[in-house]
This record gives structure tokens, sequence and C-alpha cells, in this order.
């Protein structure tokens, strides 16, 4: 979805694929989990990547369902999220009982796309724009409260359940692939509104 979205962009999905199986491999070998001060170098690694890559997408390119339909991943990677909290795996504030609201950019995308379908009409700019806003911010709170959540020297939150499992295989493509992806998709979402 993300290949057709960007219009087809190969460089950037290769970009993508080759990080993936670096950052996979690393995981699976447990080097994050033995040395978790690693993962931010990763994380800052995959946020310059992810800005090249925003860069190398044309606009008119974009195919705008695609990009939206990406936002239905959310839906999986929440149930998924709920499964390591009862595991014991990441706190229950990361879940949507806690602080975590993400699913519902999810469940409204797929009320969105189900909506374009059959009026055969595009949202209106300002509520797709305020909807792009409101993902992008649900996605950042999220973000932090993993970051501040993880056993390293910055965190302050769940210190009774750290966040470990984002260390570990397959776990590890939450943020460096899945999250960047719908980051991405979001500002590509944005400029596209700018745009036309």
């Amino acid at each position: 979805m993300f290949y057709t979205g960007t219009g087809k962009n190969l460089r950037v999905v290769t970009i993508f694929i080759a990080w993936q199986i670096v950052i996979g491999l690393l995981s699976y070998f447990e080097v994050f989990k033995e040395n978790p001060l690693l993962f931010p170098v990763a994380i800052i690694a995959t946020t310059l990547l992810s800005i090249l890559g925003f860069k190398m997408v044309s606009i008119k390119n974009l195919n705008t369902n695609y990009l939206l339909g990406i936002h239905i991943v959310r839906i999986p990677v929440e149930l998924c999220l709920y499964q390591l909290f009862l595991k014991g795996q990441i706190p229950e504030i990361m879940t949507f009982t806690g602080w975590n609201f993400d699913i519902l950019i999810g469940l409204s995308a797929v009320v969105i796309l189900i909506y374009q379908s059959v009026k055969n009409k595009n949202l209106a700019k300002s509520y797709f724009l305020f909807w792009n806003v409101i993902g992008l911010l649900f996605l950042s709170v999220i973000v932090i409260i993993a970051i501040l959540s993880s056993p390293l020297p910055i965190q302050q939150f769940a210190f009774y359940q750290p966040n470990v499992a984002l260390f570990q295989f397959p776990y590890c493509f939450l943020p460096i692939c899945i999250v960047p992806i719908v980051f991405i998709s979001h500002f590509l979402l944005i400029k596209h509104l700018k745009q036309f």
C-alpha cells in the first residue's frame, strides 16, 4: 500500500526494505535487548531516513486512497499492543485501555474510505486536514509514551512494567517500520491537500 500510495516510488520502498532487514537482523540476534541504548540510535536513523523518503516522493503521483488505507493498520497494531500488555511486555498506558487513542484513527480511516466510496467524492478538505492533524497528534503521543516507558536513562513511566517488547523481534518493526510509514502517509496527505 505504501508503494502504491507514494506513486510506486521504488527508491523509497527499497530504502525502507533495506533498513528493515538491518533492524530485523539486529533485533533477531538480540542486539537491542542486550544493548538498549542502541535502540534510540536506530530511532534517530529511522527518522532521518523517513525525512529523506518524504522528500523523494512526488506529490503529483500520490494515490491518496492508498495512503489513507495505510492507517487501517493501526487497528491490528493496537490489538497487538494490548496482547503485549497482557503478556507483561509493555505497560497499559501504551494500549487503548490506557493513554493510546490511535485505534480511533484506524477505525475512522475505514469510515472515511467507505464514505468516499459510497459518495464517490473526497471528504471536505478542512475535515480531512483536521483528521490528519489529530492522527499525527495521537501517534506522537504514543511514540513519546513508548520512549519514556522504555528501560532507558530517560524513562519516566511504567517502572513496574516497562516497554521491553519493542527491542525484540518482530515487534521492533512497530517503531522502525509501521510508525514512520504512518507518519509519512499523514504528511504526504497534508502536503497533497495544500497543493490541490
